[in-house]
């Protein structure tokens, strides 16, 4: 691919030349490949069907993800969180040792692999949250936990410019892949001040269905604020919030 120069930026297609917009600009391609009808059936391109086959898997299982945090994620993702989360899920599906190759699952893999996944590169949780936290997930009662002790914000938290407030968000969610289906649930700290006096101790929970049979997840996330004139923004529009998986529980 080739990136357009120029003031006028073109898309669609010219003389056999695709043009194109993405996250990292205006491209341009020669337009061509293997015609699909005989990379359906032709048995040399066997290997091709089945990596579309897991990788399409894998876009499913992401989309599972998204849906079920949305709540949080529509406020901490990065512009290539769908592309991360699908290449993480296909190294996933390929840890299957159950199904043939082109029918592995996420299901079968081992999803405890997808345990500190980041949702925003640019404002990670690990490089955002030191202070101790601890949680937990019990799927007899399907409560998750998260408890925070007391902490100095302005030490414990690396927060972005302009912050003068923020929060602590968690949520639980069901994923059935099998079904592409998911519940979730959440709670959440009120806004507090970015400031160097401890905080209360926090303590946050959300209840999921009891005795699940699906993989579920915990996510933990910060939310930061700047408050103008008695009102409080969103800084940067969540630029930096971060959000991570801080619990994989398989059944």
């Amino acid at each position: 691919m080739a990136k357009q120069a120029g003031i006028i930026k073109l898309k669609g297609t010219i003389g056999g030349i695709s043009f194109y917009k993405t996250t990292d600009g205006h491209l341009a391609r020669e337009k061509g490949g293997v015609d699909g009808n005989r990379i359906a059936n032709d048995p040399a391109f066997q290997r091709t069907r089945e990596n579309g086959s897991e990788f399409g898997s894998a876009g499913k299982g992401g989309k599972v993800i998204r849906n079920a945090i949305r709540i949080l994620l529509q406020n901490a993702k990065d512009k290539r969180v769908v592309s991360r989360l699908t290449k993480d899920l296909l190294a996933i599906i390929k840890t299957d040792p159950i199904n043939d190759r082109g029918l592995r699952t996420l299901t079968d893999g081992d999803f405890n692999l997808f345990l500190g996944f980041e949702f925003n590169l640019n404002g990670k949780l690990g490089t955002t949250l030191f202070t101790p936290f601890v949680n937990a997930f019990d799927r007899v009662t399907g409560d998750a936990t998260l408890d925070l002790a007391p902490f100095s914000p302005t030490l414990r938290i690396a927060a972005p410019s302009g912050t003068t407030h923020f929060k602590v968000v968690m949520g639980a969610a069901e994923l059935d892949f099998a079904n592409e289906t998911s519940t979730f649930e959440n709670d959440e700290t009120a806004i507090l001040p970015y400031t160097a006096a401890d905080t209360a101790a926090i303590a946050l929970s959300a209840t999921i269905t009891a005795n699940s049979t699906v993989d579920v997840i915990q996510v933990l996330g910060i939310e930061f604020y700047q408050e103008v004139n008695g009102q409080m923004y969103a800084l940067k529009n969540g630029a930096y919030n971060a959000l991570a998986t801080v619990i994989v529980d398989t059944p």
